[in-house]
């Protein structure tokens, strides 16, 4: 995300911003809420009609301002949608008619919010920060399925998904087997090579059940030296070979939580999200006293100044209730306030999803608060006001 400029004074104020990869979406979707305006160039079908009374209709490029009323983020196009009523004169729309703009790659829109909090400016800095981007890439496969992943700070993106039918082993037949293995493999070695930006990327994970991961590796590898295939071959050392239960998106879970898939990118956003996650699961199992999910009990512990590290689905700060925005993000401020760390986890992520499991909201404590294991009264299920 490039920031064109920014105006904010205590709270109140506009910034202007361009989209430039498909993740700046995601990113734009987090920051516009309801309430917002925002201003952006839009196509405009006008009618215009002759001296003959004969109407011809054209379309036509115009800048509107809107109040956003209805946002709609479309995930695998990466397309951001806002509906609202024009708050601008407008030579082709009329003031307070509807109009829908779409958010596009690389045009600018200015964003004016009635109040800026400090999880919306964080956010701008963590998108406009040159040095976040999809540095881990993960093949997750079986035989005949496999994805082709990337994992950016903020999301887990499925960028190929490859099917391919392989005739079972038949008994003195075995060609059509391998015909159909050779196949999968070389749309696999594809995938990596159209999807993985290998200047950007510091570590691309291969896992499946079984052998298969070894087996399509020395295939690929044997295919890069046979073609000269020198961006693989530059890049082999990047290559980490990890077990998974199947070829399917959700088996990234336990891959990210494998002790040397997490030393190879610890410096990575993703797996410090999933670190804590680990610790809290850890804590919940051997000191529940010091571990608690649920706004309730979060918020208490955080009035105690108990929190030691707050975990927090950034899909909390969309919901469409303003004051419990502010609840959220005073909880956030008050927590760092008390030297507390906080990771704002990504509900587009497989560490984010399964927090969203655990209400959006969970801590782990300096302290042991037993207090609040007395007053589980399951107010906790009731904590995920997201859209």
């Amino acid at each position: 995300m490039k920031l064109v400029s920014k105006n904010v004074d205590k709270g109140q104020g506009t910034v202007v911003l361009i989209p430039e990869e498909s993740e700046d979406m995601w990113h734009a979707y987090n920051l516009i809420a309801e309430g917002d305006s925002v201003r952006s160039t839009t196509i405009r079908k006008v009618q215009n009609e002759t001296a003959t009374g004969s109407s011809t209709s054209s379309r036509v490029r115009t800048t509107l301002t809107i109040t956003v009323e209805t946002i709609d983020f479309d995930t695998q196009g990466c397309v951001l949608r806002l509906k609202g009523r024009n708050i601008e004169e407008n030579q082709y729309v009329k003031m307070g008619a509807y109009h829908t703009l779409d958010l596009e790659l690389n045009r600018k829109f200015e964003l004016r919010k009635p109040e800026w909090d400090s999880i919306a400016l964080e956010r701008i800095e963590m998108a406009c920060d040159p040095t976040q981007s999809a540095d881990v890439a993960a093949v997750v496969m079986q035989e005949g399925l496999a994805h082709v992943c990337l994992i950016t700070p903020s999301m887990t993106l499925v960028r190929s998904k490859i099917e391919v039918n392989i005739p079972r082993k038949r008994k003195g037949n075995i060609q059509q087997h391998e015909k159909g293995l050779s196949k999968f493999y070389e749309s696999v070695m594809q995938g990596i090579l159209r999807h993985v930006n290998f200047d950007v990327v510091k570590c691309v994970l291969v896992a499946s059940p079984g052998f298969v991961k070894d087996q399509f590796m020395e295939y690929m590898f044997q295919q890069a030296v046979k073609l000269d295939i020198k961006l693989l071959l530059d890049n082999k050392s990047k290559f980490m070979l990890v077990h998974s239960s199947s070829g399917f998106k959700h088996s990234l879970r336990e891959v990210m939580q494998e002790p040397a898939v997490m030393s190879k990118i610890s410096d990575t956003k993703a797996a410090g999200e999933v670190k804590a996650l680990e610790q809290f699961y850890a804590m919940l199992q051997c000191e529940p006293s010091k571990a608690f999910y649920g706004k309730k009990h979060v918020t208490a512990a955080a009035e105690a100044q108990a929190v030691e590290t707050l975990l927090i689905s950034d899909n909390l700060f969309r919901c469409q209730d303003v004051n419990l925005r502010k609840e959220y993000v005073q909880l956030v401020e008050s927590v760092r306030e008390a030297g507390g760390d906080v990771k704002i986890f990504s509900s587009m992520h497989i560490s984010g999803e399964q927090l969203s499991q655990l209400t959006g909201i969970a801590a782990i404590l300096r302290f042991p608060m037993p207090e609040l294991e007395e007053d589980s009264d399951g107010d906790d299920n009731v904590d995920s006001d997201s859209d």
